[in-house]
């Protein structure tokens, strides 16, 4: 039997490095337990009393969600060395785990605290117990903490129990900012060796495959990534077992790694996949190079995961971000190796101007130049600051209605848009935006980031001059035919409104018309899709 004798709180130690607390602030008053392992026999638990905070073998874990396994406690701890002993007390969504030394039990706890852990997306907070060891009976459910600890701590342990494979599959949903194989390796290899990693596009979804040595580390990265932001609100990992025992890379570049073979060629084509599912999903990935320049491979490991996000506080702006070496802003510097020219087709030729898809896409990353093609004048070509923002203008705008056709657009193989050479001119056909003061993502970690929307009905308005009333907005969206539905001007701030036209299409159009029109007062009107409507 165990005994509590008043065993005060176990205190959180190791703190987020930044200005908020990971972890809630833990009165340390006297704290009786008289629960057990499975809330029925009451067992009580003799051990050391020790001063707040020290470091202990014993691991106290807290805020499990009730229907916790014990390899799920176990795995927490597998990373971090030997588990020498399990308390579960399910009752109290609480666990003791005993580590074989200090230093293991440390480094866990260190870890955790710039790290923390989910199970099944809830927070689960780690920290040192008071107890030196943990003492257990022979009681059923002790029985079962030890035959799951026999099962998952022994060198010969079946990994299948904990994961059916070393290899991890993860699908990166909404892709705001750029995710790179380095990126990827940096975040996995906390939770064991990263031996080999693929990154590609299948789907439009971005994607890795990822092989750890054994299932323990696959099982560990997928408790604790799975459902998390790489990014503040952003870049969601989606992480399963692959049906892959093993993965088979030819080269070793940025879509594909074998780190037990730093010999292999980087190969200038597609990696070549061996296995037929994977050659078929292997599309071109749309985020090939290095987001942050200088960052190839040589990451600090100095990023915190919270259910927010990886952030680094020392950084300005919602979007904080990994800290890459040479990350100096929060924007998007260009990456030279991905694609950000995009391919217009089945335009309207009569009215389609370079000026017009300027705007159109420019709501979605700054657009560097627009060609409209010479002998098809239902194509054109768009350059984008960078393969994200391709990215994002592609999956918006595609078959949206734009002067009555609806927009194809695909990836083009041109790497820029070619200006025409001086003498040859295209009839303005060609214009080059590098330097336009229009661009909306120019200024690093800029709201504009935040305020990307799909095409709607409804627009958000800004930069409304105070002599400006809403007779004035309505009169000037509906100059050109279109009609406005419903006005609506914010209570606290007049500079912005909401207007809604009669359709998605007359939006559109009415955003390409209004925004930058100058009402006067040296206000430029600011329009964007709105995610609101009135």
């Amino acid at each position: 039997m165990f005994h509590f004798h008043s065993v005060h709180l176990d205190i959180t130690v190791g703190t987020k490095r930044g200005s908020d607390e990971l972890f809630p602030s833990v009165s340390n008053g006297p704290y009786i337990m008289t629960t057990t392992a499975n809330g029925n026999d009451s067992k009580k638990f003799k051990g050391d009393i020790r001063g707040p905070g020290s470091p202990s073998r014993v691991i106290h874990i807290r805020k499990l969600p009730n229907d916790i396994t014990e390899a799920e406690v176990i795995s927490l701890g597998l990373p971090f060395g030997d588990i020498t002993n399990l308390l579960m007390l399910k009752a109290k969504n609480q666990a003791f785990l005993e580590m074989n030394s200090e230093e293991a039990a440390q480094n866990m706890v260190g870890y955790y605290s710039t790290m923390m852990p989910i199970i099944r997306h809830h927070p689960v907070y780690v920290q040192f117990s008071n107890h030196k060891e943990l003492k257990t009976d022979n009681s059923p459910n002790q029985e079962r903490a030890q035959a799951a600890l026999r099962a998952l701590s022994t060198p010969h342990m079946d990994t299948a129990v904990v994961a059916p494979s070393s290899v991890l599959r993860v699908v990166v949903e909404n892709l705001v900012y750029p995710v790179t194989l380095d990126a990827l390796c940096q975040i996995f290899s906390k939770f064991g060796t990263v031996l080999r990693i693929i990154v590609f596009t299948k789907n439009s979804q971005f994607q890795a495959l990822l092989q750890y040595p054994d299932g323990v580390s696959a099982h560990s990265a997928k408790l604790s990534l799975d459902g998390q932001n790489i990014y503040n609100g952003c870049c969601t990992l989606r992480i399963s077992f692959s049906k892959l025992t093993t993965l088979n890379v030819k080269y070793n570049n940025e879509k594909s790694r074998d780190f037990t073979r730093p010999d292999l060629p980087s190969g200038d084509s597609q990696p070549a996949m061996e296995h037929p599912a994977m050659a078929t999903a292997f599309t071109p990935g749309i985020i090939s190079a290095s987001p942050y320049a200088g960052a190839t491979h040589a990451f600090p490991p100095a990023f915190t995961l919270q259910p927010a996000g990886l952030s680094i506080p020392s950084l300005p702006g919602g979007l904080a971000s990994l800290s890459f070496p040479g990350a100096t802003r929060l924007g998007f510097p260009p990456l030279p190796a991905g694609v950000c020219v995009l391919l217009i087709s089945n335009l309207n030729p009569e009215r389609v101007t370079p000026h017009c898809l300027f705007i159109l896409f420019g709501v979605y990353g700054d657009v560097m130049r627009v060609k409209i093609l010479f002998n098809k004048k239902e194509n054109a070509l768009v350059q984008m600051s960078d393969s994200t923002q391709a990215q994002l203008a592609m999956s918006h705008l595609s078959g949206q209605q734009l002067h009555g056709k609806s927009l194809r657009i695909t990836l083009s193989k041109h790497t820029s848009v070619q200006l025409p050479r001086e003498g040859h001119e295209d009839q303005g056909l060609t214009k080059d935006y590098s330097n336009s003061p229009l661009h909306r993502f120019k200024k690093p970690g800029s709201k504009n980031y935040s305020n990307i929307f799909p095409p709607s009905a409804t627009l958000h308005l800004s930069n409304i001059p105070p002599s400006v009333v809403e007779e004035d907005l309505k009169m000037l969206f509906s100059s050109s035919g279109a009609e406005v539905k419903a006005f609506k001007f914010f209570q606290k701030d007049h500079k912005m409104a909401l207007i809604q036209m009669g359709s998605v299409e007359e939006a559109i159009e009415s955003l390409i018309e209004f925004h930058n029109h100058d009402l006067g007062e040296n206000h430029h009107l600011r329009v964007s899709f709105s995610k609101s409507s009135i």
